[in-house]
């Protein structure tokens, strides 16, 4: 007889494990099903590691301009090796955690490759092809996403690499060609540029980190190039040529076709979902243009198999799959919680200077015809900034001009990541402009510019 679940989750990133562990603390018997490590891609190869990256450049940038801060010290250098070994290592620290994560709370771990099978059951191969099959009252499917693929650029891991191989280099490349300026592309453009290597970056869009409001792109445009990067938007990669001991990249650009040369290629064109082999077919689960299809609480066509994360049509980022997760859970468990407001997610970009935004951008706000009110406040009139030495950067805040809600908020500068919950809370909260340039915010502060920026908006910008 096969071991009988409430709830199997297949796949253990920020979605899967954490509504593993709601629905353990909700009393119903759970596994996870996880074929390579405890915590998925963004713990293991992608949010956290990367941030342990560009930390480490981040204190090697700061040590660089140390006498900008009256310290002297001798010329540094960048241990790369150093560098890669932290950033693996903060990753398997936060792994084994979830693992105690998951002790702590009874949760059953199978390890091998999970798929769906008929009558209720999962069916899970492991590392020797043995196959064994678990009865599950519900799955929950969150097997997440990998590195996509464009035509002209194959990945082999030498010469053109992905994310993964971009973390895990055996030495630093001399010049590096980035293909695709999203989230991905651009920490990277700053983590290997901050450390020396010569970085150009490709975007086939008119401006990098395109899903921004486009001042915000063009302000990272400008910090960017001040720091030594090549931008080349509105460009294509048509082909790579990695016979040589260089690879020769052609790009189309507006005036012309050109040939760059470099160590390596990044292709950081976005992510495709893992939906192969998981039984989709086999249990006859809807899927629609490579997403599962779903309703507001996660629930497939067929009643007991749920999807989360990167595989639905939500924005692919960890923080929407741990709260896709819950509330699957909770729906599943008889609870009512409501269904999450996929206009009020924050992104955050992890660059320097960083970038973070919830709701609309000036452009689509006007574009639903809404009357605006805007508002900046730079943050080299920021008393917190200048005393940093992080004076890049503004936040914008947009509000409707008829009732005051706010409807967007974008930021770039030091810290922003941290300070862009103020704004979904507030949003969640229904609070207008003139509550929030009421609302005291402490001094000296960078998040003092949100409230500027607000009082901006309405003409009581006491600081510009």
């Amino acid at each position: 007889m096969a071991e009988k679940y409430d709830v199997i989750v297949i796949g253990s990133g920020p979605g899967g494990y954490v509504a593993a562990i709601r629905a353990s603390q909700l009393g119903l018997k759970t596994a996870v099903v996880e074929k390579e490590e405890l915590g998925g891609i963004c713990l293991n190869w992608g949010c956290i590691p990367t941030k342990a990256l560009l930390k480490s450049a981040q204190v090697f940038d700061y040590i660089q301009h140390a006498k900008d801060y009256g310290i002297q010290v001798e010329a540094p250098t960048a241990d790369f090796k150093a560098m890669v070994e932290r950033s693996r290592g903060v990753a398997n620290g936060m792994s084994k955690g979830i693992n105690f994560l998951f002790k702590k709370n009874k949760i059953d771990v199978i390890l091998g490759h999970g798929k769906l099978a008929k009558n209720k059951q999962v069916e899970v191969t492991d590392e020797k092809g043995v196959k064994t099959l678990y009865s599950a009252e519900n799955t929950i499917l969150a097997t997440g996403g990998r590195a996509r693929e464009l035509p002209a650029l194959k990945i082999d891991n030498q010469k053109i690499i992905g994310y993964r191989k971009a973390m895990v280099l055996e030495k630093q490349p001399e010049s590096m060609v980035i293909v695709g300026s999203g989230a991905i592309g651009v920490e990277f453009a700053y983590f290997y540029n901050s450390i020396g290597t010569k970085v150009t970056i490709v975007e086939f869009l008119p401006n990098i980190v395109p899903v921004e409001d486009e001042e915000i792109s063009k302000q990272l445009e400008k910090s960017y190039k001040k720091a030594g990067m090549t931008i080349m938007t509105n460009s294509e990669v048509l082909a790579v040529d990695t016979s040589k001991e260089k690879c020769e990249v052609k790009v189309k650009t507006p005036t012309g076709e050109q040939t760059l040369v470099c160590d390596v290629v990044l292709s950081a064109v976005g992510v495709t979902t893992n939906l192969e082999g998981i039984g989709l077919e086999e249990v006859g689960v809807t899927t629609d243009k490579g997403k599962v299809l779903v309703d507001q609480y996660y629930k497939t066509n067929i009643p007991n198999v749920f999807a989360i994360g990167d595989i639905t049509s939500g924005p692919a980022l960890a923080h929407v799959a741990s709260a896709e997760g819950i509330i699957c859970v909770e729906k599943i468990a008889g609870h009512h919680p409501q269904p999450l407001d996929y206009g009020n997610v924050p992104g955050c970009t992890y660059c320097q200077p960083e970038i973070a935004s919830v709701g609309l951008t000036e452009k689509k706000a006007k574009e639903l015809g809404y009357e605006i009110k805007v508002g900046k406040f730079p943050f080299s009139a920021s008393g917190k900034a200048s005393a940093a030495g992080v004076k890049d950067g503004f936040v914008k805040v947009i509000f409707d001009a008829k009732y005051g809600e706010w409807l967007g908020a974008h930021m770039i500068g030091a810290n922003v990541t941290e300070m862009i919950a103020e704004v979904v809370v507030a949003r969640k909260l229904e609070t207008t402009g003139h509550e929030i340039i009421k609302s005291i915010h402490p001094h000296p502060t960078m998040s003092e510019a949100i409230m500027e920026a607000a009082a901006a908006a309405y003409g009581e910008v006491i600081h510009l």
